[in-house]
Parts: structure tokens; sequence; C-alpha cells
């Protein structure tokens, strides 16, 4: 059996991109053991033509000298992650229409195409609506990571076919001592002007966590959660410049190697703060307890879904710095394990619709 995964890959600068790919390769190993899967993403070369811009996938369609939907025609099932949190328009049209004009694709192809747990929504358009509801009705099956996507998904008339959580959780934990104390991730796109939040006032917040945190007497980790690339929005520079303002000989920083380097820093930890989802979704998903610091809808269902209520609404929240240092505070170990057991009973009816496709 071959399977397709579109839209994450384990080649992306983006780590919490590496989490889906991985963990959607995981879940569909638990549904069809022994199956191929590839991973299809933005400049990953995987396919025979490119994919990342919807005017040539639409002369994919259109002309029959174009090799794409012949090969999308050769697997058996595609599992369209949308990046976890792209199948809105929060990052823009361009975006959602490319993405979901390869899945319209795969489908023409004869290829069934699965909606894998993701955020759906917010559509603030009408067009964004419409390709919303045209890619759900399109689809084999529709999967939300967490309730409110589903609630979105049936005003928008598809009610979901299963609502799960986040494929992060299906990934093997790392055993590692804890040698850290407070990880802090620091992400780039926030730090730089934004549409999500003020990154002043961002800025403002992760030093206030950082000096509050070496004030208690707490060792404090900078951690780059997506990687140096050409791309503006990385944690690399962040992470650095926050360590300069800093000037505290004891703050370490890291830049993680891969996916598996960094669920070891976050299995090593204590604590880790972040602003990057996947880097708090990495964190509990080894065992760590995680506060994170929220720029969009996509964070506090999933968490509030799997029984974590500690995060902090960078958006709404009137003292962002007080909340998370109280936060830091408490011993929160002994909720992460009734997480992980609410993960792995909501990711099993995800398991068993993929086991029932093609």
């Amino acid at each position: 059996m071959r399977v397709l995964t579109l839209w994450a890959d384990d080649l992306s600068s983006n780590l919490g991109v590496r989490a889906l790919a991985r963990g959607t390769a995981a879940l569909v190993e638990r549904a069809h053991p022994g199956a191929e899967v590839v991973a299809l993403h933005y400049g990953s070369g995987t396919a025979p033509t490119p994919v990342g811009d919807w005017r040539r996938l639409l002369r994919a369609r259109l002309d029959p000298r174009e090799p794409l939907v012949e090969w999308l025609r050769g697997f058996d099932l595609a599992v369209d992650t949308r990046a976890g949190d792209s199948f809105a328009d929060i990052y823009g049209l361009r975006r959602l229409t490319t993405q979901s004009m390869l899945a319209e694709l795969a489908t023409q192809a004869g290829t069934p195409v699965v909606l894998g747990p993701q955020t759906i929504g917010p559509f603030g358009t009408r067009r964004a609506r419409t390709l919303g509801r045209w890619s759900m009705r399109r689809a084999a099956c529709v999967m939300a990571r967490d309730s409110t996507s589903a609630e979105y998904a049936a005003r928008l008339g598809r009610p979901v076919d299963v609502l799960s959580t986040d494929v992060v959780f299906a990934l093997p934990r790392p055993q590692v001592e804890r040698t850290r104390d407070v990880v802090l991730n620091v992400s780039g796109l926030l730090w730089a002007p934004n549409p999500h939040v003020d990154h002043a006032g961002y800025r403002t917040t992760v030093l206030g966590v950082a000096r509050g945190l070496l004030a208690a007497g707490r060792r404090v980790t900078l951690l780059a959660h997506v990687l140096d690339s050409p791309v503006a929005d990385n944690d690399v520079p962040a992470v650095h410049e926050v360590a300069a303002l800093l000037d505290e000989p004891g703050v370490d920083v890291v830049v993680p190697e891969d996916l598996d380097d960094v669920r070891r820093v976050t299995a090593s930890a204590a604590l880790v703060v972040g602003s990057r989802m996947h880097a708090c979704l990495n964190a509990l998903s080894t065992g760590t307890p995680a506060v994170p610091l929220a720029y969009s809808r996509k964070f506090d269902p999933l968490l509030s879904d799997l029984g974590w209520p500690h995060t902090i609404d960078l958006r709404r929240a009137a003292d962002p710095v007080a909340a998370t240092l109280t936060l830091a505070d408490k011993d929160l170990t002994a909720d992460v394990d009734a997480v992980l057991d609410r993960a792995a009973t909501l990711l099993a009816p995800a398991v068993a619709a993929v086991r029932a496709l093609p």
C-alpha cells in the first residue's frame, strides 16, 4: 500500500511540520502496517511537478503533458495535513487555494483524500469558506484535532467524521534524564512584526518571563523550534537576540539538529514554555509539562480537549508575564499522564478511520 502525506515532510525547517509528517506516518503504520509513506511539501522535490503555486497545479490539471496527475494516481490514499493549521485563511488565501487545489487533483486522480487531524478554520472571507466547504465535501474522510474545529466544520455544512487530536502523540517517547529546568521557546514569527500579536508586546513578554524565571533561581534554556533558513519566519535569530539581551552567562541556547533532537530536549526539561504550538505538544507528548503562549485559535481548543487548561492567550491575557510565572511555580507533572491517556483515546478513532480506507 502506498500513502501520500500532503503538506508535511521531514525536511522542513519547522520542526512542528516534521512532527506532523512523522506523526502521520506513525498513524498510517498503525492502520496499515508496512505501508509505504511518501511525504510531499513545499520544495520537497518529491513530485514530478512543483506543487507550491496554484497556477502550476492548474496547468497540471489542464495540460496532459504534465505528469503530476498520473503520479498522484499511483497512491492508494492521501492524508492531507494542511501543515496542521493552514486549512484556514489566517496565512492568506493563496496558501489555502494552493493546498486545496492539490487535494482536488489527488481526488480527481482517483486517490481518496483524508483530511488528517488538524485545525479547521477560521475562514474569514466568502471565497475561503467556499474553498473550505469544497475541500471537506470532496474528502473521503474529515478529521478535526479539536472540538472547536469540529463545531466549525458542522456550521459549514460538513460535520467531521472523526474528532481526534494531534498526531504528535503517535510518536514514541524518548527516554532521557531530566537535566534541564525551564526550556523557553521563542517564536521568530512573533518576535518580528506579524498579523497575530503585537510584536513589541511579545518581546516584552518573553524577556519578562525569562528575567522572572532567572530572578526566581530557575535555569533557563532558550529553544529554537523553527530552524534557520532563508525564510524570515525562523526562531534562530530570535533566540540569539534574547540571549544577548538577557546577557546572563547561565542561559543556554539550543538549536536542535532535527525532530528527534528537539524531542530529547523537551523530554529532558522540567517545564517548557513555548510560543510554537508543537514545541508545547512535543513537550507534553514526551512527558513534560508545558505552558503555551498562544497566538491563535489552534492552541486552546486542542489543549483543553486533552484536559490541559494551562494556556496563556497572548491576545487576551492582561498580564501574560505574571500568569506564566505563576504556572511555572506550580508542579504540573501529575497532570501530564492524564493528557497522554486522553491523547491515546482520541487517536484510536483516527487509526480506525484510516484502516477502513481506501
